[in-house]
């Protein structure tokens, strides 16, 4: 009885490489990027387990270098309540082809504060510019029961680091003329850079 436990147990451990070697690696839950602005410094954890798709397309094009150098050049509400949107606006040097869209009701994030999020069009026609929430927006979700568009944005990262860096973004003065249809008055006179956007995690 003894000798074949113990012949057992060596089978077993030495079957442990094999399963080591064919187990399925699970993604990091977050991945921490570092957003170097002529603001200051936001920092944003990536939830790319909880959104797969929306947040690796967001580390392309930080991986990618495709962010140096782009604009946060939209802002809309004051003080501690809106958004401030930036990212590659359509630069066809920039911008990678659209991306799946993923709804808050699947991902299971929301729009709340500090919440990063994907600006787009149509379901399925997000590229490369994203926004930032600043307080709670439930109306940006996904709400399957609703009527038309009822798929919401994709949220896929949230602030860790520099809200105030946002707020200033926020507050920063509007230009009376720029911007067409509903952007009309929300573009920022000044435009912040983006200098560099960088894994740090």
């Amino acid at each position: 009885m003894i000798r074949q436990l113990a012949l057992f147990f060596a089978a077993l451990f030495s079957l442990a490489p094999a399963f080591a070697q064919t187990a399925p690696i699970a993604p990091p839950a977050d991945v921490r990027v570092a957003l170097e602005t002529g603001a200051g410094r936001i920092v944003v954890d990536v939830h790319l387990a909880k959104a797969p798709v929306t947040a690796a397309n967001f580390l392309h094009y930080v991986d990618q270098k495709r962010l140096d150098g782009a604009l946060f050049y939209r802002g809309v509400g004051t003080g501690d309540y809106g958004f401030v949107q930036g990212g590659a606006q359509n630069d066809p040097k920039r911008i990678l082809p659209p991306i799946k869209h993923e709804p808050t009701s699947q991902t299971g994030l929301t729009h709340d504060d500090g919440a990063l999020s994907m600006a787009r069009y149509a379901p399925g026609s997000a590229t490369g510019d994203f926004f930032i929430v600043l307080g709670k927006m439930p109306g940006m979700d996904a709400h399957p029961d609703a009527t038309g568009d009822n798929q919401g944005f994709a949220v896929f990262a949230h602030v860790v680091e520099g809200l105030d860096v946002v707020k200033t973004i926020l507050i920063a003065p509007k230009s009376p003329t720029a911007g067409e249809g509903v952007m009309k008055g929300q573009m920022l006179e000044q435009p912040v850079k983006i200098l560099t956007a960088r894994r740090i995690l």
